[in-house]
């Protein structure tokens, strides 16, 4: 499926290589033939392209980004699949950080911007809750995507959202939720994970984010660590994604 919907061959696979035959023009060849056709030979070896699955996220204390790091190892458990990190803009002053304690992120993973989204076959979206719904610097990345969505750039595309709430009632389902909006409006596909991780979606002797909506984690004051079982839903996601994003281009090979 094309970045612009409908069925369309990826525009992202490789051009057949096509060779000319280098002894034709030294030693051309008599033929009386006028209505003869110039063979062109096409290269069996063409390299083909991983499709790509970009993870992008904020995360304030790093509960995001653990769930970020999990699914993209499920993402490239799916042959001719891989994800990609991304971070969106901080919009907070870095004196506001400091006195929020936020720890300094790294620099292993690079900051996107808006125009960057087109270049991915799926996109996962990953943001903390503020009051139900995303966090501000994930709706200011948003935002940004207005010329994206004027000309429709990433209508078709399959999306999904992953979350962190601070307890248990407080968004794990609506902070998803109330994010289809922005899909809807781009013209994105919405893919949930639904009850596909089985039982690990129905045990109840420990506490667990996530819904069908997506993977997600329980912060509490910001010193909760994320669950084995929170990890193993994020990756099963991840896994999920990849496996969607390949089922939507059939006529890319892989692996």
């Amino acid at each position: 499926m094309g970045k612009g919907g409908g069925c369309f061959p990826s525009k992202n696979r490789p051009p057949p290589v096509v060779e000319s035959d280098p002894d034709s023009a030294q030693n051309p060849v008599d033929n009386d033939d006028d209505d003869s056709v110039p063979i062109e030979t096409v290269n069996p070896i063409a390299e083909i392209r991983k499709l790509r699955i970009f993870i992008v996220f904020y995360s304030m204390y790093g509960h995001v980004e653990s769930l970020a790091r999990y699914i993209k190892k499920g993402v490239e458990e799916i042959d001719g699949v891989e994800g990609v990190l991304f971070r969106v803009p901080e919009t907070l002053s870095p004196d506001a950080l400091s006195a929020m304690k936020v720890p300094v992120k790294g620099d292993d993973i690079p900051e996107i911007s808006a125009e960057e989204l087109v270049e991915a076959d799926g996109l996962l979206f990953g943001f903390p809750t503020r009051f139900g719904s995303m966090s501000a610097q994930m709706k200011a990345f948003f935002d940004s995507t207005g010329g994206l969505w004027k000309e429709q750039k990433l209508a078709g595309v399959p999306a999904g959202f992953f979350v962190s709430t601070g307890t248990q009632g407080g968004g794990q389902e609506t902070t998803a939720w109330t994010a289809i909006t922005q899909l809807a409006h781009h013209g994105m596909i919405y893919v949930p994970i639904g009850y596909t991780f089985g039982a690990g979606m129905f045990k109840m002797e420990s506490v667990r984010g996530g819904s069908p909506y997506g993977a997600g984690v329980f912060s509490g004051d910001g010193s909760r660590e994320p669950s084995e079982r929170e990890l193993e839903l994020a990756q099963h996601q991840g896994k999920y994604m990849a496996m969607m994003v390949k089922r939507f281009q059939p006529d890319t090979r892989n692996g």
